[in-house]
């Protein structure tokens, strides 16, 4: 379970986060849009998983590799934003969200556009808990 000072960190990462990233985007790819759906801290606040929902679907296999590939210089800038309010910052993880893909894929099947998932159970992808 997650305590209040995970969650408060969380928050944070996820604000300032969003801001580093967008920022990016605006300033080296127009029409991206970057968010922040999601970040997980762990009980001892060394490691947080950040999890993006990137727009548009076609250009995100390359933006989280390039996010990842950044990923020391996105924390650096993080700590820097932080430093009043964390003594240390944690280590990232980037991860792409794809939940709303999956809804997506539901909207698209509840309107007819595509195969009935009632009717064949087998077209849908299996999904992972997390």
């Amino acid at each position: 379970m997650e305590t209040n000072r995970q969650k408060k960190i969380a928050g944070v990462l996820q604000k300032d986060l969003a801001e580093v990233l967008q920022q990016a985007a605006r300033d080296g790819m127009k029409g991206v849009i970057i968010s922040v759906t999601k970040v997980l801290v762990t009980s001892d606040l060394s490691q947080a998983k950040v999890y993006l929902s990137i727009f548009p679907q076609l250009k995100r296999e390359i933006l989280i590799e390039g996010i990842k590939d950044n990923t020391s210089a996105i924390r650096h800038e993080m700590a820097k934003r932080t430093r009043d309010q964390l003594r240390r910052m944690p280590d990232l993880s980037f991860y792409i969200d794809d939940s709303l893909d999956y809804i997506e894929d539901i909207d698209s099947a509840l309107k007819g556009e595509k195969e009935n998932p009632i009717k064949h159970p087998e077209i849908l992808d299996k999904r992972q808990k997390r």
